[in-house]
């Protein structure tokens, strides 16, 4: 997969995913404008071009207050992200090149007010979404908000993933029409039953997921689903 000529879909305004973006954006706008006064922290998980964090911070009245780092693999879109924040003036938004799965890349900043973990669950296997969103716990400060995309094709996940959030201490604060084209939601970390609250530190060292991507995913569904036929 080209992740940069993936992100040219969104320079197509009426495309699917400008108009995930657009609700991942709302998203990160009513965090900012709901979350205390103050300094923030926000940590952006596979976070591409940057796109969601960096436009809306490059306009927010609370731009000056949030610390952000954003961790992405792919060096040409890091780059991008990079360059974004920069024209933008946010001094305080870090992109960093790297394996985005490590938990190292947060420990600082970990719990952070906003945790973005978009274009991610789609792209790896139901025991790494479980296991990076137990990881969640301890990313996010209680009070904070994760916002996270997922796809809707069949197998819908969006159920699953909801129900292993909310099961860990999150509140689900919003969740896009299952007919709007794509999965975008947010969750409130509480702390209370199943959540770990901000007294369980992020450990070093530890791997959440591996990105496998959609179209291995997908190929391998594929499978699946031809060997149930014949059965």
């Amino acid at each position: 997969m080209d992740w940069q000529v993936w992100h040219d879909a969104y320079d197509s305004p009426d495309s699917w995913l400008t108009r995930r973006l657009r609700a991942v954006q709302d998203r990160i706008r009513y965090a900012l404008d709901t979350a205390p006064p103050g300094p923030l922290r926000a940590v952006s998980v596979c976070a591409g071009q940057g796109r969601d964090l960096v436009e809306v911070l490059a306009d927010h009245p609370r731009r000056d207050d949030v610390r952000a780092r954003l961790v992405e693999l792919d060096p040409g879109n890091a780059s991008y992200a990079r360059e974004s924040a920069d024209r933008a003036g946010l001094s305080q938004v870090e992109v960093v090149t790297g394996d985005a799965a490590l938990t190292d890349h947060y420990l600082d900043l970990a719990p952070a007010d906003l945790v973005l973990v978009c274009g991610v669950f789609g792209n790896i296997v139901d025991a790494d979404i479980e296991r990076t969103v137990d990881t969640c716990t301890r990313l996010c400060r209680t009070g904070g908000t994760v916002v996270w995309t997922r796809n809707r094709h069949a197998p819908d996940r969006v159920p699953l993933v909801c129900d292993w959030f909310e099961g860990r201490g999150f509140e689900r604060l919003w969740l896009s029409d299952p007919d709007a084209g794509f999965g975008v939601g947010a969750h409130r970390f509480t702390g209370g039953k199943g959540g770990t609250g901000e007294g369980s530190e992020l450990a070093a060292g530890q791997r959440m997921f591996d990105f496998v991507g959609y179209d291995v995913l997908k190929a391998e569904g594929a499978g699946a689903d031809s060997r149930e036929a014949g059965a």
